[in-house]
């Protein structure tokens, strides 16, 4: 039986160490057994991407993006929240935020970047409610930001 980590790795991805926040919050916090996971923004090692959907990214790319954030947020359970992968209940929900145009109306295939990622690291653990909205502009020009709400055992 595969680990989430191993599956994580199948997607082509590795947990990455964060960097710490510049401003007046943290990453992670806990009450009890949740976990209020903060935005993620979308980036690699290369830096944030960046972009629009509706204007100079698409709907493969906008949900590429998703993914990487959603990464990121798996990322910060372990680094920051200090629960391992194998140590989460259920994922409750995800939040994603699209920067869009006025006229963009598919930031739900977007944010299935996301979805995807974290359902098919975690199993049916990873099954979630998610919210996709659409945005005006995100914190350094970011294409995808990504916010999560997790169960863990323990």
């Amino acid at each position: 039986m595969t680990t989430p980590t191993e599956r994580l790795r199948e997607y082509g991805y590795e947990l990455v160490r964060p960097t710490p926040p510049v401003a007046s919050y943290i990453p992670v916090t806990r009450s009890g057994n949740i976990l209020y996971v903060s935005g993620q923004i979308s980036s690699n090692e290369t830096g944030v991407i960046t972009g629009t959907l509706g204007d100079n990214m698409n709907v493969v790319q906008g949900g590429n993006a998703a993914e990487l954030a959603a990464v990121k947020v798996l990322s910060e359970i372990v680094y920051s929240g200090g629960v391992e992968l194998s140590q989460i209940k259920r994922v409750l929900k995800l939040t994603v935020f699209v920067a869009s145009t006025p006229d963009f109306t598919e930031q739900h295939l977007v944010a299935n970047g996301a979805s995807n990622l974290i359902v098919g690291t975690l199993g049916d653990a990873g099954k979630h409610a998610r919210a996709a909205i659409g945005m005006a502009s995100l914190p350094l020009g970011a294409a995808v930001e990504v916010e999560a709400i997790i169960e863990v055992n323990g």
